[in-house]
């Protein structure tokens, strides 16, 4: 007997019971709809996957991260039942593309989506085909980004997005973070109870609503918060760091800058614009503490995989710039906390500081799922480094890689090889390069590429930039 099917049946039970479970179990291979291949939780029973993907935070957009103004109580709950990545990162940090890589599993430069009307080709090779294939239950609620959205491939799909306040078919609206709670737990309430599941939860917030005045517009019942606090301003918020940004990002036609004007350019207005940030954040922080309660109320929380984790960073006025794109820290580096069952429980509430990216979520669910990551995938499933109980080999280093939006005057196409203690940056419209060694220049303050000591270190940085970057390119064998 299949050792999943066994899975599926009680410990002990009689030998006329054992041949109608057998009866039955025929009758679902037939059906290839509930024919599920499925990775096991500690009890036998498969599954389930719950992505909680927000928009626009940066690694410390977190109280369990440092962040000592943000009020994040449920997600810094969910570190310390789970685990916590602290050097979690995007390889394109825009939103259409680093979804298509959640997708996918892939760089921007297999996948080939550099625009946000396209659609995701492969479609069968991404995280909720494969699932939906061997019988989960799959939904999507909320943003979505990639050309027309694919209903017909989804269970339970709603897509939406673009402003914080939506029009409903009474005439009346209603916040986008409120109707993301509110389609989630319809999908957790409504799913069948003989499927596993797998539902991506993509949150509009805290993306800015760009051509609105106001740019943050939280919930009225979370305008108290944050009233009383002072938001630090960034070490790196000054006209001279904005000037020792390259030329073709360090002038008024740039769109980070455009943006920063929009949000941050006075005192007064980098107050209001930071605390609505925050309320917003709060607001995600709410609406994941009630997925994870109807979880448990459910009694699946034990038998469910769940990532919280966001499409790209953000600039909150370092370098004076706003928005993302750029390959700076406060844009690639993001949040990624881990709840899952085969967690041992001597691991849970770590904080890990391996590379982790973005292409790794994907083969990661999918995995979790029992399936081998189709070939396409170019990321690798991080749960080994919290299940191994030795050492795992992991990456040491990674590409980036930004095409460009409209012009090169309004958002240049930027490539990099990022590493722990060194960053190399490429801006091939402008054949100029950066250097930063991050281990003691965390807030890329110097621009080391012309000292004369660092020769050497260069070279071997441009070699394996030259080297990761043909990787990232390179089909699927």
């Amino acid at each position: 007997m299949p050792q999943h099917w066994r899975a599926f049946m009680p410990r002990t039970c009689s030998h006329s019971f054992v041949v109608l479970c057998l009866t039955a179990l025929v009758l679902l291979v037939i059906a290839p709809c509930d024919a599920v291949a499925s990775k096991e939780s500690s009890d036998g029973e498969p599954l389930n996957i719950v992505l909680l993907y927000a928009d626009d935070w940066r690694h410390d957009t977190l109280g369990c991260a440092g962040n000592s103004v943000v009020q994040t109580p449920h997600l810094d709950q969910m570190a310390q039942q789970g685990v916590r990545f602290s050097h979690n990162c995007v390889t394109t940090s825009i939103c259409w593309v680093s979804r298509a890589s959640l997708l996918t599993g892939q760089w921007m430069s297999r996948h080939g989506k550099t625009r946000p009307n396209q659609s995701i080709e492969f479609w069968e090779e991404t995280y909720p085909a494969q699932l939906r294939s061997r019988g989960y239950y799959v939904g999507h609620v909320g943003k979505w980004n990639n050309g027309p959205f694919p209903k017909d491939q989804y269970d339970f799909g709603r897509a939406y997005g673009g402003s914080h306040w939506l029009k409903q078919k009474d005439g009346t609206e209603i916040h986008v973070t409120r109707k993301n709670e509110m389609d989630a737990i319809e999908f957790l309430r409504s799913r069948p109870e003989n499927r596993p599941f797998c539902l991506t939860v993509s949150f509009f917030a805290t993306h800015a609503e760009d051509h609105h005045p106001d740019q943050y517009r939280p919930q009225p019942e979370s305008m108290s918060l944050y009233q009383d606090v002072v938001i630090p301003t960034p070490v790196t918020g000054t006209p001279d760091h904005f000037q020792r940004l390259p030329e073709f990002i360090a002038n008024e036609k740039n769109e980070g800058r455009n943006r920063w004007h929009w949000r941050f350019d006075a005192p007064e207005k980098f107050q209001v614009m930071m605390k609505n940030y925050y309320r917003m954040v709060t607001e995600v922080d709410a609406v994941c503490g009630r997925i994870m309660e109807e979880l448990k109320q459910q009694g699946v929380l034990d038998k469910t995989l769940v990532i919280f984790t966001t499409d790209n960073g953000n600039f909150h006025g370092e370098h004076q710039l706003a928005d993302k794109w750029y390959p700076y820290e406060e844009s690639i580096r993001v949040p990624l906390i881990v709840i899952d069952p085969r967690i041992p429980q001597q691991r849970r509430g770590a904080v890990l500081d391996q590379f982790t990216l973005n292409v790794d979520l994907a083969p990661t669910i999918v995995s979790a799922a029992g399936l081998t990551p189709p070939a396409r995938m170019q990321g690798r499933d991080f749960s080994e480094l919290y299940q191994s109980e030795t050492l795992v080999p992991w990456r040491e280093e990674f590409f980036y890689e930004h095409p460009t939006v409209r012009d090169s005057s309004f958002i240049p196409s930027s490539q990099a090889l990022v590493r722990r203690d060194w960053k190399y940056i490429y801006w091939p419209e402008f054949d100029t390069e950066e250097l930063y060694h991050v281990a003691e220049d965390p807030h890329e303050e110097r621009n080391r590429i012309s000292d004369p000591d660092l020769t050497a270190p260069l070279q071997e940085l441009r070699k394996r930039f030259a080297e990761r970057k043909l990787e990232a390119a390179l089909p699927a064998q």
